[in-house]
């Protein structure tokens, strides 16, 4: 390994706009049931991990309170790091109830293909079970008697969200509440690069030579229902498709499953070997030619055209019922995958939905 491979250091985590939102949320009741400002407080994340993340404001009333975090990246370059989100939380009459809402700065969905209703703020899934799963830890008492309203806004949320995917995805004034586990691993092309080399010498190591290559942990969980190999044999290959594959080839890797969603999917059959989402785009026009080989109809190849996301493009297949057309999709990243790795490693591809649900798969 060359001196420019070793990351230099360890790089450090930080936490996403879900996290941050959540932490206000929680710190925001504990003031109101406590009565006390709070300055720091433990959030509970997936997978049953804990963060403690201070808190940049909080002021309270008998019902009322209005919280802040400040958004830290880590060593992430990322647009929203030192962002400060504000969570106001009121108690309400809807016992049991917890709303959710974006105000000031969060934007709000405009196009489909998101998995967010249409005119609702951009709030992802994970962030909203997070907020409900740490306010009903702290609030049981309250949520007996009463419900709890929340809205989160970011003052910048405007001025950052041209800097965002937003404006392309048709997500309008203000930036997205993200994130699926609530940590941000940095994007760092050298240790992310390391990380694949080692584990697939532990691989290796335990005497396998057949892996499971993900693009990320959602798509590792749910190939692990699928592929019943041994946790060292799962490598999340992450936007590397490519500098993966063929490490797979140079370490006499013998077969390689790739496991991912319809995306990062679509990059490596168009050929991408890097498929960061600042790095490349999917094209809708190559999804409209696969539509096609599909025997699609001429309206719903212009539909796909027109898709705002990937994701979308998959609804419009869906509901259009377009037979081999997520088979399709797996030959063409099996094809490119093979070519990357020179011939050398056997391939098999599956495409899930986001449910978990194998949509295509080739061979």
């Amino acid at each position: 390994m060359s001196e420019t491979e070793k990351p230099r250091q360890k790089l450090r985590t930080g936490f996403t706009t879900g996290t941050c939102a959540t932490a206000a949320a929680r710190a925001a009741l504990i003031s109101i049931i406590t009565k006390k400002k709070i300055n720091s407080i433990k959030v509970s994340l997936p997978k049953e991990k804990e963060i403690t993340i201070n808190v940049a404001s909080c002021k309270f009333s008998d019902t009322t309170s209005r919280c802040s975090v400040i958004k830290d990246g880590g060593d992430d370059p990322d647009v929203t790091h030192g962002a400060e989100i504000f969570v106001d939380l009121e108690i309400t009459d809807n016992i049991g109830q917890i709303e959710i809402d974006g105000g000031d700065g969060v934007g709000r969905v405009t196009k489909p293909g998101l998995g967010l209703e249409i005119g609702s703020a951009a709030i992802n899934p994970t962030p909203k079970k997070m907020i409900i799963q740490n306010l009903t830890e702290v609030g049981k008492e309250v949520l007996r008697k009463n419900g709890i309203r929340v809205v989160i806004s970011v003052p910048k949320g405007k001025e950052i969200a041209p800097k965002t995917d937003n404006p392309r995805l048709g997500i309008i004034n203000g930036i997205s509440i993200l994130g699926t586990t609530g940590i941000v691993i940095p994007y760092s092309t050298a240790s992310f690069a390391a990380s694949i080399r080692q584990s697939l010498d532990v691989t290796i190591a335990m005497g396998d030579n057949t892996v499971v290559l993900t693009t990320g942990g959602r798509s590792e969980d749910f190939a692990k229902k699928e592929i019943k190999l041994p946790d060292h044999c799962f490598v999340q290959m992450g936007d590397f498709s490519g500098y993966t594959i063929q490490q797979c080839a140079k370490k006499s890797i013998k077969k390689a499953h790739v496991a991912g969603f319809i995306g990062k999917l679509t990059k490596i059959a168009m050929g991408v070997k890097q498929t960061h989402v600042k790095g490349s785009k999917v094209d809708m026009d190559f999804l409209a030619k696969m539509a096609q080989k599909c025997n699609a109809g001429q309206e719903v190849i212009q539909e796909i055209k027109k898709a705002n996301t990937a994701r979308h493009a998959q609804e419009i297949i869906i509901k259009n019922k377009i037979d081999g057309f997520f088979t399709a999709i797996c030959k063409e990243a099996h094809e490119q995958m093979r070519a990357h790795s020179e011939n050398k490693v056997e391939i098999d591809v599956i495409l899930f939905d986001f449910d978990g649900c194998a949509l295509g798969r080739y061979p």
